[in-house]
Formats: C-alpha cells, sequence, structure tokens
C-alpha cells in the first residue's frame, strides 16, 4: 500500500479557493461587466462576506503620458469595491495599454502569447480562503481572452459556482443573450453551476426593456434579473450558493 503523504518537501502549496467563485461576464464591451461586479462585491461586504476579485487580463489605452484614458480602470473600479490594490486584482504584466482583446493587445504590444492555462494558474487567492470570489472577465462571451480561448474555454478550466452574464437592456438584447447563452450552454451545465443573466441599465418604464425581459423569462425561461434595482436579488443569489 503506497500512503499519500500530501506534497514533496518544498512543494509550494496553493492558496485555498473561495468558498465560492462567481464569474462575471458579458454579451459584449461597454455593457456594464465591472458595474455590476463592483455592485455585487459591496453588497456582499455589506453583508459580512470576505470578498476577492480578480481580472485575469484587461487592456486599455493611454495617452501620451502614458494615463489611462476614460478613467479608473476596470482593477482600480474592482479593487475599491473589494478592498483590495488594483495590482492584486490584475497582475500588472496582464494590464497592456492597448484597447484591444487582451491576446491581440499583447501581441501588437511585442509582448509573449499567454494561454488561458496561464491566467487560471495566475488566479493567487486570499490565505485564509474568502467566502466569494469574484472573476471578471474581458469583453463578450467569444471573446479571445487568451491566444488558445475564450470566455467558454476559461470557464471549462476555472468551473465557476455562477456566472454571471451581463447585458444591456436595450435594442440587440434578445440576440446577444441567446447567442451568448447558446455558447455558455455546453460548458457550464449543471454540476457547475448555472448561469444568472443581468439585464443592466433596465428601465422599467422603457416599453423594449419590458418586451425584452418579458421575452427573455417568459417565452426563453432563462433567470433573469434587472439592474440597477435588484442588487439585492443578485446577492440573494449568490447567497443561496453557500454549502
Amino acid at each position: 500500500m503506497t500512503l499519500d503523504r500530501g506534497p514533496a518537501a518544498g512543494a509550494p502549496i496553493a492558496p485555498p479557493r473561495p468558498g465560492r467563485i462567481v464569474l462575471v461576464c458579458g454579451t459584449g464591451t461597454e455593457v456594464g461587466k465591472t458595474w455590476v461586479a463592483s455592485r455585487l462585491l459591496e453588497e456582499l461586504r455589506a453583508r459580512g462576506f470576505d470578498v476577492a476579485a480578480r481580472k485575469p487580463a484587461q487592456s486599455f489605452d493611454v495617452d501620451a503620458a502614458g494615463v489611462r484614458m476614460g478613467g479608473p480602470t476596470d482593477a482600480e473600479e474592482l479593487g475599491r469595491a473589494s478592498g483590495e490594490p488594483p495590482d492584486q486584482v490584475c497582475r500588472i504584466d496582464r494590464s497592456f495599454h492597448r484597447a484591444m482583446a487582451p491576446p491581440m493587445a499583447a501581441e501588437a504590444l511585442g509582448l509573449p502569447p499567454f494561454t488561458i492555462g496561464d491566467l487560471v494558474d495566475e488566479l493567487v487567492w486570499p490565505d485564509p480562503a474568502v467566502d466569494v470570489g469574484l472573476v471578471e472577465l474581458a469583453g463578450g462571451v467569444l471573446s479571445p481572452q487568451a491566444s488558445d480561448g475564450d470566455v467558454t474555454h476559461f470557464i471549462r478550466a476555472l468551473r465557476p459556482d455562477l456566472v454571471v452574464l451581463v447585458s444591456d437592456a436595450g435594442l440587440g438584447t434578445i440576440n446577444g443573450v441567446r447567442s451568448s447563452l447558446a455558447a455558455l450552454r455546453p460548458v457550464v451545465v449543471d454540476e457547475d453551476g448555472p448561469v444568472l443573466t443581468v439585464l443592466n441599465r433596465f428601465d422599467p418604464r422603457h416599453d423594449i426593456h419590458r418586451r425584452n425581459l418579458q421575452w427573455l423569462a417568459e417565452r426563453d425561461g432563462f433567470e433573469v434579473i434587472t439592474l440597477p434595482g435588484s442588487i439585492v436579488e443578485l446577492a440573494d443569489r449568490v447567497d443561496s450558493l453557500r454549502a
């Protein structure tokens, strides 16, 4: 009989995985993923959860002086919400000063390619383990995240407990949500966790917004909540994942 004596002497011990991992992705760019993720982190912290946020890679434009154009980076926003420094949310060497999909930005800047496996391995979580770890990815579901994969490949490698798909609420919403969920369905199976769709910037007075919600929830049978009004409902959904 061979006894399992644990890691070999001197072998690095991986930090513990958070109690629950929530992955935030979107139907495209500029749908408010970071805003939704930040509000969720704030609500969870207000409830007494220990949280951590991770942005595996980010890209943005800078001016001639090297200053980020368009305000804070995603890592800065997420860090404010989680209480962490930005370079802990996103590694400095994964912050690319070119507004393109991260692997394209790295290539344009003459930097080495990286893989989905690299990004997942680089997710270093706090020790002791936090209650909730939130991972926000870049662009849309089929947007390249690394040289060898998109959001679906990242999900397959990470196996999050909940995937939050963020979408606009106006014209194009139904197509964006349906096509994104069709891509996610093969990799987000029951044992890996469900997908929750968030219609961001939802205005209940707007006829198209109301009809989109009704169509997606009633005709398609998707699990949908709306923001900014239902951040409590989103946090409740995460809370319900606790063992």
